[in-house]
């Protein structure tokens, strides 16, 4: 394995795949254990990945041969696992969010930070060639000022395509916490931290239906808001207006776009690494696309543990931090309590916006 950087995934879910194939074309990354309760979905993730060893939790934590432990848990169970993973001595890359709660977020920071321990969160899409190119217009001028953005993310649920859904619609779960990490981890890599928010909500229906998998026609409960609107005052003072919702079927709206006093960038679904960034200049008349001057290419899920590997060696700031993550994780909470209240609410967290990926290096050779 060299001085590759090994990790055990805790998680074997749908998602622990993208990450394995990621570690298998990085050089400075190395898979060795993945633990999982259902320990056949360990085993099938390990056989399909040569050298990688299926393991318990404990095992997996108890291993001299994992140096970071990637936790692909549901969000309800992040805190503990992440905070059981500090207590045995590992760094930790969590998935996001990074807690059900800043409350239990702010302990795991805490225990970090006595234990020395790097934490990191999802999401690294932020740092692909979309949102970081992105990022280098607006510092270039090309729109001026920011003074406002949009962002949507609309669906009808994920019950449709999910085999095991339940989660999305219980505490911890929503469009908020579940893509809110995506949108709102790109619009503070543009825009600057958030101090305020305002928003509403509703749950417009109680129940939803399993739609794939064994479980097809089982009824689960909603104990969730699916439909929150909000408007995000960053301490740059550009206003965001968000929309996020597992209640609307289809639409035709932009994923995110960035107002400036000279002109307009629309980006591409921030759910991705990559794709084309528009930009339409005052001074141009027309909408052209801007040529990628910034982020990893061809990165994917994964990306972020090598990030922090990289940060590791050479004693520099980790992108997708666990500061923040918590930042936004504090955001979205207080996005949900000005929805409960109706009173708009201060932010009371704050962040270091990340350095900008070099354009074309990977976090193997940056």
């Amino acid at each position: 394995m060299g001085n590759a950087l090994n990790v055990g995934i805790i998680g074997a879910g749908k998602i622990s795949g993208a990450y394995a194939t990621t570690f298998d074309r990085l050089s400075t990354v190395a898979l060795t254990r993945v633990a999982d309760l259902d320990a056949g979905r360990a085993a099938a993730l390990a056989a399909e990945h040569p050298g990688v060893l299926a393991a318990t939790p404990d095992e997996l934590l108890a291993a001299d041969d994992v140096d970071v432990v990637l936790n692909l848990t549901v969000p309800q169970a992040h805190a503990a696992v992440t905070l059981a993973a500090i207590a045995a001595g590992k760094h930790v890359y969590v998935e996001k969010p990074l807690a059900a709660t800043t409350a239990e977020a702010r302990t795991v920071l805490a225990a970090a930070a006595q234990a020395g321990r790097a934490v990191g969160c999802a999401p690294d899409t932020v740092l692909g060639t979309g949102v970081q190119t992105a990022r280098a217009s607006v510092a270039a001028g090309d729109i001026g000022t920011p003074i406002a953005a949009t962002a949507f993310m609309v669906t009808p649920g994920h019950e449709r395509w999910h085999p095991a859904p339940e989660f999305y619609y219980q505490p911890g779960g929503g469009p908020i916490l579940d893509m809110g990490p995506y949108y709102l981890t790109a619009l503070v890599t543009l825009l600057g931290p958030v101090r305020r928010v305002t928003g509403m909500s509703s749950t417009p229906r109680p129940t939803r239906t399993v739609g794939a998998g064994p479980r097809a026609g089982t009824v689960i409960p909603v104990q969730v808001a699916t439909h929150v609107t909000g408007v995000l005052e960053h301490a740059s003072g550009a206003l965001t207006t968000l929309m996020m919702s597992f209640d609307v079927w289809d639409a035709r709206l932009p994923r995110i776009e960035v107002y400036g006093t000279e002109g307009t960038l629309s980006l591409p679904d921030p759910n991705g690494f990559d794709g084309p960034v528009r930009l339409f200049a005052a001074t141009g008349g027309e909408w052209v696309e801007v040529p990628e001057r910034a982020g990893y290419r061809d990165a994917s899920r994964g990306f972020g543990v090598a990030d922090l590997g990289r940060a590791l060696r050479t004693g520099t700031p980790h992108r997708a931090s666990g500061e923040l993550a918590f930042h936004i994780l504090d955001v979205m909470e207080c996005l949900l309590a000005a929805a409960d209240t109706g009173a708009a609410v201060e932010v009371a967290s704050t962040c270091e916006i990340p350095d900008l990926v070099p354009f074309g290096a990977g976090p193997d050779d940056e």
